[in-house]
């Protein structure tokens, strides 16, 4: 049965459930909590109400005691066998069967129905957000410390919400209560609560603000800590390269220590916030004390009323403390979403257009119209360029680091949003259309490839998912990847295809690596290829039986083809050398050489096969 319930319960929150992940959420602390928690308000609001039987009843039972307690004190046993057995029977079932029945749905709503479910509901949603970004947005920020600000915006907002729904509302019934009961007995005896109520607002609304100021801080300082850490792992082989681990310890030594001075100085606040909490109960108690002994020598009370209004003033003294740590916790959860929020609220930098349609390639044309685009620069990098591709052309672009070439398959593949002018694909503009669908058509292979830290075969089947095992292991064996992929054995002991690469495919060379991309990218078969540096990181013997696997790929395909290694590009259909973002010249590559321009001095100074970081100035 039990099982049952909890399985009933547990499946009535969807982590998963559609929603927009295209709105960005609100840029206010409140605003953004409440996006994120409108899809379980109803279950809080059943807390919330659950909060308030139990507080009741729990109060009350303070009550009982002292009519209990007056019940000995003035009535003979016989007396109290016979007159008061129904009304003792009921306050054993209140006691016996209600409140453990209603402590146990309180704890199985919070626990079964919400804790897990709206912790990763919201990591789900702002994962989902973010991944919408642009990729300018992941490179200006630590991979970690984003991955930090995800992970910790759902358990901090949802344990805000909770604490201050389960834990703060229950002690204000506690304290309302109370006032109300004593303010039955006596106005008299209320105001040592009145009082005692006014105070804790009071020190709330002092140590509230300092301490949403001083957790925001250290919440900053230990994003800042997490980041150099993570810096300092990803990049261990330049760490261990250079033998610069001292300056990394050291590095992180600082922000250990900016983050410890900004805890304690936090802590400071709490030490002496706590010192007047203590002071503020003392006083009530004794107040609530004297005065009722007062009323007792008069006659307005009974022994039994003073044990239970002692009874409940202790109670009240004992969980203030408790809800300062409470208090100050939601404020500390609080810092750490707005963190998050910082890092999450922000607009995506390229969206698609509303009723954005698919992109249909037929046939693969490739055509930028009256190109502008700056970068991020005063001037601009492209300044109405023009370039058009045709369907099934092989194209080499030709120039130094910086003429612009990379950022050319950067703009086609939209992942940056133009200043001006248009890129069509087969005659249709590609802001236009969806980012996925315009992404499905082009297949493309970088100069810094990066797998997955999964399965050699998850990562070629990245190229199309679904793919069958036999053509991962075709895909691959047109890569000349094969042979090194079934000696391939991880740290847990899996082989061949199964075997993990690790982070960013840390555990394979180089040229593995890339032929692996290169797998990737024949299994995707995508109508327009690019090819940024795409063998730049193999030895001539491999990249000679690659560029055969390659020379195959694009037959009937449009083709981008991005090299300093001119010998890798010259036999394409035609070449287009770029300088400072326009189009110098262009031609096949013997056409080139014989106008003797830029490209005949770059192929002439080439060294090994590369091109010199020299600018192009030379033209």
């Amino acid at each position: 049965m039990l099982s049952g319930l909890f399985s009933w319960l547990e499946r009535r929150i969807d982590p998963f459930a559609p929603f927009d992940d295209r709105r960005m959420p609100p840029d206010s602390v409140w605003h953004f909590a409440l996006h994120y928690l409108r899809p379980v308000r109803g279950w809080l609001l059943l807390v919330f109400l659950s909060n308030l039987l139990i507080g009741g009843l729990e109060t009350g039972l303070f009550f009982l005691i002292g009519w209990f307690v007056d019940l000995l004190t003035t009535k003979a046993p016989d007396q109290v066998f016979t007159e008061y057995a129904p009304w003792l029977g009921l306050a054993a079932f209140v006691v016996l069967i209600v409140r453990p029945l209603l402590h146990f749905l309180h704890e199985a709503v919070v626990n079964q129905a919400i804790v897990p479910q709206t912790t990763n509901m919201i990591r789900w949603r702002t994962h989902s957000y973010t991944l919408g970004h642009a990729v300018s947005y992941f490179q200006s920020d630590f991979a970690g410390r984003l991955a930090n600000r995800i992970t910790q915006a759902g358990p901090a907002l949802r344990e805000a919400a909770v604490e201050i729904i389960d834990r703060l509302w229950y002690v204000a019934i506690y304290a309302f209560t109370a006032l109300g009961a004593f303010s039955l007995t006596s106005v008299w005896l209320a105001l040592p609560t009145l009082g005692w109520i006014a105070g804790y607002v009071a020190l709330i609304l002092f140590f509230v603000p300092r301490a949403q100021e001083r957790s925001r801080n250290n919440a900053d300082r230990r994003s800042v800590m997490i980041g150099r850490i993570v810096d300092s792992y990803t990049n261990i082989l330049t760490v261990k390269l250079f033998a610069r681990s001292a300056e990394e310890r050291s590095t992180v030594r600082d922000a250990v220590a900016a983050q410890t001075g900004s805890y304690l100085h936090s802590l400071r606040l709490i030490t002496v916030t706590n010192c007047i909490l203590q002071v503020l109960n003392s006083v009530y108690l004794v107040s609530t004390a004297a005065i009722a002994l007062w009323l007792w020598s008069r006659g307005f009370m009974s022994a039994g009323a003073i044990a239970a209004g002692l009874a409940l003033a202790l109670r009240l003294s004992t969980m203030s403390g408790w809800v300062m740590q409470v208090v100050r916790s939601v404020f500390e959860n609080i810092g750490i979403v707005q963190e998050s929020m910082e890092t999450i609220a922000r607009p995506h930098a390229v969206v698609d257009i509303p009723h954005a349609r698919d992109l249909v390639v037929t046939r693969g044309e490739v055509r930028f119209d009256k190109v502008s685009f700056r970068y991020g620069r005063e001037e601009k990098l492209f300044d109405r360029f023009d370039l058009t591709i045709a369907a099934g052309e092989k194209v080499g672009l030709v120039g130094a680091s910086g003429a612009g070439k990379t950022t050319i398959a950067s703009l086609l593949l939209r992942l940056h949003d133009l200043d001006g002018g248009r890129i069509l694909i087969d005659g249709q503009d590609i802001a236009r259309v969806t980012q996925d669908s315009l992404r499905r058509h082009i297949a493309v292979v970088t100069q810094d490839t990066s797998l997955l830290h999964r399965s050699i075969c998850d990562n070629i089947a990245y190229g199309r998912p679904g793919a069958s095992d036999a053509e991962i292991e075709h895909a691959a064996r047109l890569a000349h990847a094969h042979d090194f992929i079934v000696d391939l054995e991880d740290h847990r002991g899996r082989r061949g295809y199964d075997a993990h690469v690790g982070e960013r495919g840390v555990k394979l060379s180089g040229g593995q690596r890339q032929r692996i991309a290169i797998a990737r990218v024949l299994l995707k078969n995508a109508p327009i290829l690019v090819l940024d540096e795409a063998t730049s990181a193999l030895d001539s013997e491999v990249e000679a039986a690659i560029q055969e696997a390659l020379a195959t790929l694009m037959e009937g395909k449009t083709v981008i083809a991005i090299a300093h290694r001119l010998s890798t590009i010259a036999a394409l259909d035609r070449l287009v050398v770029i300088d400072r973002g326009e189009i110098a010249e262009q031609g096949t590559h013997a056409e080139l050489l014989r106008a003797g321009g830029i490209y005949s001095r770059l192929w002439n100074r080439q060294s090994g096969g590369f091109l010199q970081t020299e600018e192009t100035s030379v033209a």
